[in-house]
């Protein structure tokens, strides 16, 4: 059964003046190729892209962006001179150290980068005439996880056990005392936004699952699983993306009342298992292996579930594509880079093939 499920809104974001940090990584990426084809000025902010081959440079993400600047976030005099000289309407906050394995071997660059790095962009934006909205996104790994059944819900306590995700509950606390202390006064609306697992074509992260599965197709290694029964909230990229458009889209029409926390997850049914999606994997692709990897790792949720009916309710933000279909979507454009298409309109095809999809009940 399906409905239709409220959009993005195109002729909303036409001619909108957008600083996104992180447009060279996986999610920011995709972010700005969408923002790009619905005719916004999109300017980035960002280190180089984290590995080799990548979504920047395999989809061409620069090549219609109004501006990008590669730099780091930890440099807040640089930050501070670009979004000056942009002077943008709208800014997305995705630049971070996204890897919960990489904090346990680095963690003064996970917190310089995903704490401090939101300190120097909220500065950036204090100084910054003309910004009306601030979209800061985090990560589902924000809550103090304690294992529950039931998603969690935004006014839960932040926590973290690991390094990465105590940084992004340290982000979270950020963002609430500036939106109270300067920008509830000078009108600016600042949320964040937390997502699950998401996954999609063109992300080559080390230690992520879908990532690891592809590379062990590519080179027909067994696929080695670290957690088989840790169940995480899977999801597309463009799920999450299409939440945070439309909640500034929200924001810049309505300000103070959307100018909150809010959860993008997946629908309960598409809180699965690692194992069970690997097993799904080897259906669609017969040809790879799986072994289960028993040495001692550090620790990781075993539970993790996201609340959204906030989003659902006031946004009208509803999931599209279950997981079956955004595994099939990641199958998809990653053999499509495997045969040499044009990955930039071959992107674009899958946003285009989105933003056309019914909400399926």
């Amino acid at each position: 059964m399906e409905k239709m499920g409220l959009n993005v809104q195109s002729d909303f974001w036409y001619d909108k003046c957008v600083f996104i940090t992180g447009h060279t990584g996986f999610k920011g990426g995709w972010l700005s190729l969408w923002l790009q084809n619905m005719g916004a000025k999109v300017h980035g902010y960002a280190l180089r892209p984290p590995t080799e081959p990548n979504l920047f440079s395999v989809a061409e993400i620069g090549k219609n962006m109004s501006s990008s600047e590669i730099s780091d976030i930890q440099d807040a005099n640089k930050l501070r001179n670009v979004m000056q000289t942009v002077r943008p309407d709208i800014v997305f906050h995705l630049a971070a150290q996204p890897l919960v394995h990489y904090s346990y071997d680095h963690p003064t660059e996970t917190y310089a980068t995903n704490v401090m790095g939101t300190v120097n962009l909220l500065e950036a934006v204090r100084v910054t005439p003309g910004v009306k909205v601030v979209v800061n996104v985090t990560t589902d790994k924000c809550y103090e996880n304690r294992e529950w059944v039931w998603g969690y819900r935004e006014n839960d306590p932040m926590g973290g056990f690991d390094p990465y995700s105590s940084s992004k509950g340290c982000a979270e606390l950020v963002t609430t005392a500036y939106r109270r202390s300067y920008f509830e006064s000078t009108g600016i609306a600042l949320a964040s936004a937390r997502s699950g697992n998401v996954i999609g074509g063109g992300d080559w992260s080390e230690n992520r699952l879908i990532p690891d599965f592809l590379r062990a197709l590519d080179t027909g290694e067994a696929l080695e699983i670290r957690s088989p029964l840790s169940t995480r909230p899977w999801q597309h990229v463009l799920e999450p993306l299409s939440g945070y458009l439309m909640l500034a889209e929200q924001l810049y029409l309505k300000g103070a009342s959307f100018a909150e926390a809010w959860n993008f997850g997946p629908t309960h049914k598409d809180m699965c298992s690692v194992q069970w999606i690997v097993e799904h994997l080897t259906k669609i692709r017969k040809d790879i292996n799986w072994q289960y990897d028993g040495k001692l790792q550090p620790h990781e949720a075993h539970n993790l579930k996201l609340d959204s009916s906030k989003a659902h309710s006031q946004l009208g933000w509803e999931s599209k594509w279950h997981l079956e279909t955004a595994l099939k979507k990641t199958i998809e454009w990653h053999q499509a880079w495997l045969d040499k298409q044009n990955m930039h309109a071959f992107t674009l095809k899958q946003i285009a093939e989105y933003e056309s999809s019914h909400v399926t009940l």
